[in-house]
């Protein structure tokens, strides 16, 4: 076997690593969007209760762009999930202070996964001119 063979055959299997690469990146940045949409709904929601007098009247989503009337009792506590099934009570302030933090790390996460996929994307691109190259190469 000739080094361009081989060297054809490394890209093949490189192409094939980069491919599920790609996909586990772009599964990733998904997730994030989600989680991304998810937290931003609930900071708007934040925002609207806070501004509300005890007793209002409110409109709570509840998913799928469907809302539910609800009469607010208390704007002092929230019950705030922090992870692996757990919720604890804060205040509205804490949770909108905590709520905006995760906002901001999920969006240098997003930001991060989007960078990496360009560099694989990139890295597709070049091993796949040379694969033509090669190919071509070898026909001759």
């Amino acid at each position: 076997m000739s080094a361009d063979e081989q060297e054809l055959q490394r890209l093949m299997v490189e192409l094939r690593v980069l491919e599920g690469t790609i996909e586990s990146l772009r599964s990733r940045i998904s997730l994030v969007a989600a989680t991304l949409n998810d937290l931003n709904l609930a900071n708007m929601t934040l925002e609207g209760i806070a501004k509300e007098k005890v007793d209002s009247s409110i409109y709570v989503p509840i998913g799928g762009g469907s809302y539910i009337k609800a009469r607010l009792e208390s704007t002092d506590e929230i019950i705030y999930g922090v992870g692996a099934g757990v919720s604890i009570v804060k205040t509205i302030e804490v949770v909108k202070e905590s709520t905006s933090n995760r906002i901001s790390q999920l969006n240098k996460t997003r930001q991060s996964l989007e960078q990496q996929l360009s560099q694989v994307l990139n890295k597709v691109d070049e091993d796949q001119n040379r694969f033509r190259e090669l190919s071509e190469k070898l026909q001759r």
